[in-house]
């Protein structure tokens, strides 16, 4: 039902735009130049003032529904269900209440909670549909309001133009806060997990061991958290994907700009693109049949052990899954580099090599920069290939043909299953997350001062 009402607001809208463009056209029939906006920005007018506010009620409606709905129900539950029961105990209540209204039902439930799933699913439907005509009847509204506003020098565009503008303070506000909640809630998560572990054995600890028991019936170690080979492990396969994929896509990027013909650079670049868009579930499995035997194999034949699950193998491919990203962006940014300096170049008597090196590559750096430092923050947050080829053993080595484990593969393992948010084991996650979120952030500065520099000098 959502669907169709998320589809019944686009019409709508579309509806309001040919009503308001249908009244500035008939603004501009009755008195000719004597107006003072554009048909279009009419419609548009009419557009967003039925689309936006209903679209914001409508998910505010979705956001604060279920809430509401389980209020009702733990108030509307007889005492035999709630007397002296905790929160998760009344968690757990609601939970087989949901089951049971689904039609997910595993054992035999009482019939307090068959009741209270009848109640449940009702209000449910009664809620969806409470939505679908408030939702008709506000854009309704919306439109009469909006047409009402309208006349020869209503000033349309003027007030198209400033909800666009509230619109986007709006949504960058909301980007800001966004990012704030990430950061505050890693930072005091993190502050949770080095209360329970001393920072100096989370930063120079040695052996990476976070398997501790998280209930009373469970057995399990005491848990080591020295996360140095999960940083190194990280560091390594990143770099063995950039030493992959910094050289491939530099030099295909400028065979692409400066010596490739349009036709078969209309096929190439193309190609090289489609890359981007394969699932990372599809190179995991290309790097674990395929690139993993095949290393193993070369191995062999000099005589080299090399582990079934290696950090070159997951290195390789992952530089091939982020060649697209520095070639692409690398080609545009060669390909913006103005005409007379490559011309200016080849007047002076400097070669075709010469000026792709001291004139081409230097002016179109901070592009390059720009494709490198995103390729890179795309191989450190990489997972699944990392799981399928590399392994989840926190291994201290710098060699590549050894399995090791990465950041991101950890943060996922630490929070598969049954968690708890008040031990060091799940906390370790968030910990680890806060380290990455800081040397990403570094890598940013730290490109953005290259770019400045160069970009100084050669504008």
């Amino acid at each position: 039902m959502t669907g169709y009402l998320f589809l019944a607001i686009l019409l709508f809208s579309l509806t309001a735009f040919y009503v308001g463009r249908s009244a500035g056209n008939g603004f501009v029939t009755a008195n000719g130049r004597n107006v003072h906006s554009r048909p279009i920005y009419h419609g548009a007018f009419a557009a967003i003032w039925v689309g936006v506010p209903t679209l914001i009620l409508v998910l505010l409606w979705l956001l604060l529904e279920d809430s509401v709905i389980e209020q009702l129900l733990v108030a509307s539950l007889p005492a035999s269900l709630t007397d002296g029961a905790s929160p998760a105990q009344i968690s757990l209540i609601v939970s087989e209440i949901r089951n049971v209204a689904s039609g997910r039902i595993f054992s035999e439930p009482s019939p307090e909670i068959v009741a209270a799933a009848e109640r449940y699913a009702s209000w449910g439907m009664i809620a969806r549909w409470a939505m679908v005509v408030v939702a008709l009847c506000a854009m309704a509204l919306a439109l009469f309001l909006a047409r009402t506003r309208m006349a020869p020098q209503f000033r349309a565009r003027q007030a198209f133009e400033r909800t666009l503008t509230i619109m986007m303070v709006f949504s960058a506000t909301a980007a800001i806060l966004v990012t704030l909640g990430i950061v505050v809630s890693l930072t005091y998560e993190s502050l949770l997990f080095f209360s329970m572990v001393p920072p100096t054995e989370f930063f120079f600890g040695l052996n990476w061991e976070p398997q501790i028991a998280i209930r009373d019936d469970q057995v399990a170690g005491t848990g080591a958290f020295g996360a140095v080979p999960v940083f190194t492990g990280t560091l390594l396969i990143a770099s063995i994907a950039l030493l992959v994929a910094v050289p491939l896509g530099l030099m295909s990027a400028i065979y692409l700009a400066e010596f490739a013909d349009a036709r078969v650079r209309g096929v190439i670049k193309p190609i090289l693109e489609i890359l981007a868009g394969v699932p990372t579930v599809v190179y995991g499995f290309f790097a674990v049949l395929t690139v993993a035997p095949a290393v193993r194999d070369a191995g062999s034949l000099f005589g080299i052990a090399i582990s079934p699950n290696s950090a070159l193998a997951a290195g390789a491919v992952m530089g091939i899954m982020i060649l697209p990203f520095i070639s692409s962006l690398s080609d545009d940014a060669i390909q913006a580099v103005p005409r007379a300096m490559r011309d200016g170049s080849l007047a002076m008597g400097a070669t075709k090599g010469e000026t792709i090196t001291r004139v081409l590559l230097p002016a179109a750096l901070p592009g390059i920069v720009g494709g490198i430092l995103l390729a890179a923050s795309r191989a450190i947050g990489e997972t699944m290939i990392v799981v399928m080829a590399a392994g989840l053993t926190a291994n201290l080595t710098a060699n590549p043909l050894e399995g090791v484990t990465t950041v991101t593969v950890q943060i996922v393992t630490l929070l598969i299953g049954d968690t708890s948010f008040d031990n060091p084991k799940t906390l370790s996650a968030f910990a680890l997350g806060l380290v990455l979120f800081v040397v990403t952030l570094c890598l940013n500065v730290l490109a953005l001062r290259i770019v400045q520099k160069y970009r100084e000098r050669y504008e």
